[in-house]
């Protein structure tokens, strides 16, 4: 059934198992609902909508919709299993490079360009204004990680932080209305156990995380996002944010892939997934980080068994360590692997990686190069249309309808834009070829007209 507009007697609102009023598309799926956003989500994705209802309700699916940021426009986007790889774009400000027009700049080519989620990793300052705006004008999914922001926005130092500040970051930014809240709930007390005991050659590399171990070293206290756990889910439910498991220990080498500590905090990651479920929470899980390509179907496996069917969101994984200055192109390697093995949704990295802030440039390259290794994937998986623009685009250059073929391209203004850079003598060809274009030639033949490849 669909979600009532106006609950009356003889249609009364849905409710769960405990009586209370169903919030989170999950608890909505739960009730046999199908809501607007599922309708929306399984057009795009040229599904049923009860395919998409069934696997919200399982948790095998998520819509990261926050219900303020539905009120202000948000596009549902379904991340999970049978649907199209999602992309996320990373920005946001540091304590070095503070420029918000540049970040401005970053959301429009992420928005032009075909992202599906924008990530605002801000981690300097009072950054509420710039996350609050982020969800006011823009329609795409936004995620943030609280532990970010808590220095700024508490304004104390890391180790003065309590439990309830943590706590309130998080209620800020569900509040402002964020879709999935980046949490690292998992680093434990018992990973930490696990990491020290086997040691790393790159120890912690995940911002949050490395914050959190830091925090509990200095107070001797559990992690409060995992000993607390229930009130974060708390939060999470009452304005339909979609939890993202942080992995803290994910490698930062490929030294480090597929150890003890990932692994180890993996497991932790699973239990916390039926937790929130349990609370009609939904979930993602992130995932690496550094790793050769032939552990990464391994991997997701791994996280798909431990985490029961739930997304797993990866960032890359990068696929050598040497790629300085191109790490979009070792991510996209190992994006294209990963999502093609059942990886979900692809957090993009940029040229700038382990170097510098990105700026605009590398937003557009990383996004694009994320693209191709998440439409790629989509073949790959057979995802419903996936391959239809590419087939379109062959039956284009066959005609060498170069117009066309921009409207079907990833990215159609660097294309155009190198093609016109470099205009062919002989027209509708390009200058790699010109005369000899096999295209033209095969076509002139079936044509029967004259093929003019004499001497020059």
């Amino acid at each position: 059934m669909d979600a009532p507009n106006h609950p009356t007697t003889d249609n009364p609102a849905p409710t769960r198992p405990d009586g209370t009023p169903c919030v989170t598309q999950m608890d909505f799926a739960r009730a046999g609902v199908v809501t607007p956003a599922m309708r929306t989500v399984a057009e795009a994705e040229h599904r049923d909508p009860e395919y998409i209802r069934e696997r919200v309700a399982r948790g095998t699916i998520a819509i990261p919709a926050n219900i303020r940021h539905l009120e202000r426009g948000l596009v549902p986007r379904g991340v999970g299993e049978g649907l199209s790889t999602k992309v996320n774009v990373n920005l946001g400000i540091s304590g070095d490079v503070a420029d918000a027009d540049v970040e401005w700049e970053k959301v429009r080519t992420a928005e032009k360009f075909g992202a599906d989620a924008i990530m605002d990793l801000s981690n300097s300052g009072k950054t509420r204004f710039f996350r609050q705006q982020l969800v006011e004008k823009s329609p795409l999914m936004i995620g943030t990680v609280p532990m970010y922001d808590a220095i700024g926005y508490m304004e104390k130092p890391l180790v003065k932080l309590t439990k309830d500040d943590l706590l309130e970051t998080v209620r800020a930014h569900a509040e402002d209305g964020v879709d999935f809240l980046t949490i690292h709930c998992g680093i434990n007390r018992s990973v930490i156990k696990t990491f020290k005991e086997t040691g790393r050659l790159m120890n912690i590399v995940s911002r949050g995380g490395s914050l959190l171990f830091g925090w509990m070293e200095v107070t001797g206290n559990e992690n409060p996002f995992f000993e607390f756990y229930d009130e974060v889910l708390e939060i999470c439910h009452e304005f339909d944010v979609t939890i993202s498991l942080g992995d803290s220990c994910r490698p930062g080498c490929l030294y480090d892939a597929n150890d003890a500590a990932e692994t180890a905090e993996m497991i932790e990651l699973g239990k916390l997934t039926r937790r929130a479920w349990d609370a009609g929470v939904q979930v993602m899980i992130e995932g690496p980080g550094h790793m050769p390509i032939n552990e990464i179907e391994a991997n997701v496996r791994l996280e798909k068994s431990l985490c029961h069917g739930a997304p797993y969101y990866v960032l890359g994984p990068l696929v050598t360590d040497l790629g300085v200055g191109y790490d979009h192109i070792t991510a996209a390697i190992g994006g294209a692997i990963s999502a093609s093995a059942g990886a979900d949704f692809l957090c993009y990295v940029t040229p700038a990686e382990h170097l510098c802030l990105p700026d605009a440039q590398d937003v557009l390259d990383g996004l694009i190069a994320t693209k191709i290794a998440a439409h790629a994937a989509d073949i790959a998986k057979g995802v419903p249309g996936a391959q239809d623009a590419d087939n379109r685009m062959g039956d284009a250059r066959r005609r060498l309808a170069w117009d066309e073929m921009w409207s079907y391209a990833l990215d159609p203004v660097t294309g155009k834009k190198r093609y016109e850079a470099s205009p062919a003598s002989t027209e509708g060809t390009c200058t790699m070829c010109g005369k000899m274009c096999a295209v033209r030639t095969v076509n002139k033949v079936f044509e029967g007209t004259t093929i003019d490849l004499g001497a020059e």
